[in-house]
């Protein structure tokens, strides 16, 4: 029996280091997100935005993660309220918003997994690698950061989200579409033993058969997966309206693809669709994109 999709906004922007990502929830709201998942027969209970604050309202303070006080409180409001919905037997889609939000839904997915007794599969779909910590970060932005929370390292105010750390461990943690990473962060990555797939494998081996070896690592074993999605891992001809694009991610279809298979799998737990920036858009396209990956991934199929 499907689960009911709850769609929780969450404009945050305190994390990015562009200003608009705060208006992706309503961009992707606006592309017709409700009334197409209802059109493939799920039933859809928007559960409306996560407060949030601005940055016109609020000193950065530590300048190695900025507004990461602010970014907390956001991240347990998120936390609560996915939690929430997994307990009521929903689907959290979380709406972004940047990917400092991560920190929160993710750790809702893998308390919800801890009380079946099992662990959490991830599965961060994303051009950048969001393993920095305060201490190697060049920007002090925090949604370079919040897979590194996840994991058990810095910031603190992200890890210790839901009083247990960490919230995933490296073998079930799958990184898919990379290629952007500061040299120290390549690194972090390296030494971390998580799995990663970056787009020179995409490139390599094709978007099948990553995909199959991705859903078989965050599936053996676990709960289910959460997937975490940024808008940036696909190629910016086809999501321009991102704030950190890098040339030569995925296409539409290997984007399509890595939700459609997702959507065989019957594994997903929780799903993240984040960075959407309309500021940077040009006539909604990245938002409109963004709903139609969301509808691959709950199973739309081409027949």
């Amino acid at each position: 029996m499907r689960r009911p999709v709850h769609v929780i906004g969450v404009p945050l922007d305190l994390g990015a280091g562009r200003r608009g990502v705060d208006m992706g929830p309503s961009a992707i709201r606006i592309a017709g997100l409700d009334a197409q998942i209802r059109a493939l027969g799920w039933a859809v209970v928007d559960e409306g935005d996560i407060t949030t604050p601005i940055q016109e309202t609020n000193d950065p303070g530590d300048a190695t993660k900025k507004y990461i006080r602010e970014i907390g409180a956001v991240c347990d409001a998120l936390y609560a309220r996915s939690l929430s919905v997994l307990e009521r037997g929903g689907l959290p889609l979380v709406l972004g918003g940047d990917h400092s939000l991560g920190a929160g839904s993710v750790a809702a997915s893998a308390a919800f997994a801890r009380g079946q007794g099992k662990p959490l599969g991830l599965i961060w779909v994303d051009a950048h690698g969001d393993m920095n910590t305060p201490s190697s970060s060049e920007s002090g932005n925090v949604h370079g950061m919040p897979l590194a929370a996840l994991l058990g390292r810095e910031p603190a105010e992200l890890s210790q989200l839901g009083g247990f750390a960490p919230k995933v461990t490296p073998e079930r943690v799958v990184l898919i579409g990379i290629r952007n990473l500061d040299d120290h962060e390549k690194q972090i990555v390296r030494a971390a033993g998580v799995h990663v797939f970056t787009i020179k494998d995409i490139d390599r081996n094709g978007i099948a058969a990553v995909m199959e070896q991705a859903i078989a690592i965050a599936t053996r074993g676990t709960a289910g997966v959460h997937v975490s999605f940024d808008l940036d891992v696909c190629d910016p001809t086809i999501a321009p309206g991102v704030g950190t694009p890098v040339k030569g991610g995925l296409d539409y279809r290997e984007a399509h693809m890595v939700m459609e298979m997702l959507a065989d799998s019957e594994q997903l737990l929780a799903l993240d669709m984040v960075e959407v920036n309309p500021v940077l858009d040009v006539a909604n396209t990245t938002a409109t994109l963004a709903t139609e990956l969301v509808l691959s991934a709950l199973g739309k199929e081409i027949i």
